[in-house]
């Protein structure tokens, strides 16, 4: 079976979301307000002005590479990592012998971000949980398609494996459209005969490439960072690179999946952003297939606020829940292995699935 036909295997409609209430972290300093403010003035029209003339010609590669200046943490190590398709780098912030790692997959929209502008938010991850992190710069649109993203992911998770990593010590994470390969990413491993890992954690995570649910939230206008705009144009970006090997293959939605045996997840969003929705949602799906899930909305952080631990006291509080998480996902054994069983039973149902349906057409929303 090919890669392309295992991540459609994935896809099928989950039951019906049932209730699940979320944690909420009142309060937002005056300088996470300031934060708010000054994104609002200057990324939030600038991304609408892209949002008009989604040319090629913006220089969204040299993001990261310009990312080189932002001086590292203090006492965090980092190793250069080749995987078989993109590089990667091993972030330890002290924590050397560790059993624990977290493999983590950048935002950026598809198409921009990468090692370098995440580099400072891994490291403190890494000192948050006491756990090494394999950070992947996996490839982008408009070059290839996001499947190739997914794939890296599972790369970076196999090479962990094979460096002897247990799979009960294994976290994915990512924030925004790392948020969706961190989902995505686990939703195959089954599907490749893979362990299952700890634990999920999606800080803002794209869930559903169906701009309509984002849209039509009534607080689709409070967003800090994205206009409306954004969405409209960003769904109706091909999979460019792409077109000969995925013509007419709809992009599926970690929403849509069928989640079942997942690990536990905990997702943070911030209460007025334009994925909130997303999250929401996701939380929700996950609770109704039984996944064990922790949703914290922070009141009125922006996306991936997360990375403006050197700014913002939101951002630091965070980061202890996520470091909690790892710690917690990775000590409950008997949980694991019980997921273990749960990720073979999935994986059985999804063969049966894929048996009866051609890929094709499965039951996903897409975009047109």
């Amino acid at each position: 079976m090919t890669f392309d036909a295992v991540v459609e295997g994935v896809a099928a409609r989950t039951p019906a979301p049932s209730g699940s209430k979320p944690d909420f972290f009142p309060g937002a300093s005056l300088r996470s307000q300031v934060l708010a403010h000054a994104l609002r003035m200057t990324v939030k029209p600038l991304l609408a002005v892209w949002a008009q003339w989604p040319s090629p010609l913006w220089p969204a590669g040299l993001i990261d590479p310009a990312a080189r200046i932002v001086p590292p943490l203090r006492g965090v190590g980092r190793q250069s990592v080749r995987l078989e398709n993109c590089d990667a780098e091993l972030i330890d912030a002290g924590n050397t012998g560790t059993a624990t790692v977290v493999l983590y997959l950048h935002g950026g929209g598809f198409l921009t971000c990468g090692l370098n502008t995440h580099r400072r938010l891994v490291s403190r991850i890494s000192a948050s949980a006491g756990a090494a992190v394999l950070s992947v710069g996996y490839r982008m649109m408009p070059r290839h398609p996001i499947r190739d993203a997914i794939a890296d992911g599972v790369d970076g998770y196999r090479w962990l494996l094979g460096q002897g990593f247990d799979a009960e010590k294994i976290v994915i994470a990512g924030d925004s459209a790392g948020g969706y390969l961190t989902f995505m990413t686990a939703l195959t491993l089954a599907d490749l005969h893979l362990p299952c890992p700890a634990g999920l954690v999606a800080l803002s995570p794209l869930t559903d490439m169906d701009p309509a649910g984002k849209l039509a939230h009534p607080g689709a206008d409070r967003c800090p960072v994205f206009p409306r705009s954004v969405l409209t144009t960003f769904a109706g970006l091909p999979d460019q690179g792409a077109r000969r090997r995925t013509a007419g293959k709809p992009r599926i939605s970690p929403v849509d999946c069928i989640l079942a045996g997942l690990p536990p997840v905990l997702i943070q969003v911030g209460s007025t952003e334009m994925l909130y929705p997303d999250a929401e949602l996701m939380a929700e799906r996950l609770a109704a297939a039984g996944v064990p899930v922790t949703l914290e909305v922070w009141d009125r952080q922006v996306h991936v606020f997360q990375a403006a631990a050197d700014l913002i006291p939101e951002a630091d509080h965070a980061i202890r829940q996520i470091g909690n998480f790892i710690r917690t996902a990775t000590t409950a054994r008997t949980l694991h292995r019980d997921r273990d069983d749960e990720m073979v039973a999935l994986r059985n149902i999804r063969a049966r699935h894929v048996m009866r349906t051609t890929p094709v057409r499965m039951p996903v929303r897409h975009l047109r």
